[in-house]
């Protein structure tokens, strides 16, 4: 500004006009300056005299001077103000926001650029929220989807388990039932048996009532033969029924009576429906003996692994 103001002095006009030309166009150009003072010559009065042409001309040559000074200066060395994507173009002012492109994108090739990032308008900024509620609302429909989905598999395995706990119910409810009807068909068995011993023993007092009041004194009493009970006979070894004790991990016990010829599954389903001390997978061992029975065994019967006519079993966890 100084520089514009010596120069109206030295064309001749005052300091007072010149500083008033500059601050009125506030330019620092000289021809500006001047088209200014001039063409307001009438309002701020005779004052001053108009240049002559000589002086104009030596007022032109001055500012040309000038202007091919400012000219020759030599420009200023760039400074970068943003970094560049060579890659897609996108510029970014920090280089948080580098490496988080770099990230999404995957691209690589960065530069420095004079090129300033320009402020989003708000067009851009609506447009760019629009974007951000969208990714949001995708997030929230496929988190809403996913939850869904697990809630869906889950009810599945409950349905998948209660089926599964219904059918080893009702198997444990038939094995129960068998054995009440083999036991009721053995107390039917040996009430016969009865009837049989005593119809048999009031036809020997009958028989021997009528030897005696017959007169026959020396008559040899006459024996009618005994018909032998029928009974299975089962070899020493052989046993119909076997009574476990169950030995828990915290030291209860379960008791119970299985058919000799029931599989080791039938104690353990027995087990499972049953215990109360704990859930979870277990294995069945003997102590004495120590054996731990494996997945093959549960198909075999109790009299073939051992167990009759009592034994003593322990849970182990598995």
């Amino acid at each position: 500004m100084s520089n514009v103001v010596d120069t109206l002095i030295e064309m001749g006009f005052s300091k007072e006009r010149a500083e008033l030309a500059v601050s009125r166009t506030g330019n620092n150009d000289v021809q500006t300056a001047m088209d200014w003072l001039l063409s307001h010559e009438e309002e701020l009065g005779p004052s001053e005299s108009t240049p002559t042409p000589e002086e104009q001309q030596n007022t032109n040559i001055s500012v040309s001077t000038e202007e091919n000074a400012t000219e020759t200066v030599p420009e200023a060395v760039s400074i970068p103000k943003s970094i560049q994507c060579d890659d897609c173009g996108k510029l970014f002012k920090t280089n948080e926001e580098v490496e988080f492109h770099a990230s999404k994108s995957g691209h690589k090739n960065f530069s420095e650029s004079t090129e300033e990032k320009k402020p989003l308008t708000e067009e851009e900024k609506k447009e760019q929220l629009a974007k951000i509620e969208a990714k949001l609302r995708q997030r929230r429909l496929e988190r809403e989807a996913r939850e869904k989905e697990e809630a869906l598999l889950r009810e599945k395995n409950r349905i998948k388990s209660g089926k599964e706990l219904l059918e080893a119910k009702k198997k444990y409810d038939e094995l129960e039932m068998k054995k009440i009807v083999e036991q009721r068909k053995r107390e039917k068995e040996e009430e016969k048996l009865a009837r049989q011993r005593v119809r048999e023993q009031i036809e020997q007092d009958k028989l021997a009532r009528k030897t005696k009041f017959s007169g026959a004194t020396k008559a040899e009493p006459v024996s009618l033969p005994v018909a032998e009970p029928t009974v299975v006979k089962t070899a020493n070894n052989s046993y119909s029924e076997v009574k476990l004790q169950i030995r828990l991990p915290n030291g209860s016990a379960l008791t119970q009576t299985f058919g000799a010829k029931e599989p080791l599954s039938a104690v353990r389903l027995y087990v499972e429906m049953n215990r109360q001390d704990a859930d979870g997978p277990f294995n069945l061992m003997t102590n004495f003996p120590r054996k731990v029975f494996i997945s093959d065994d549960y198909d075999k019967p109790l009299e073939t692994l051992g167990l009759a006519p009592t034994a003593t079993l322990f849970v182990q966890k598995s």
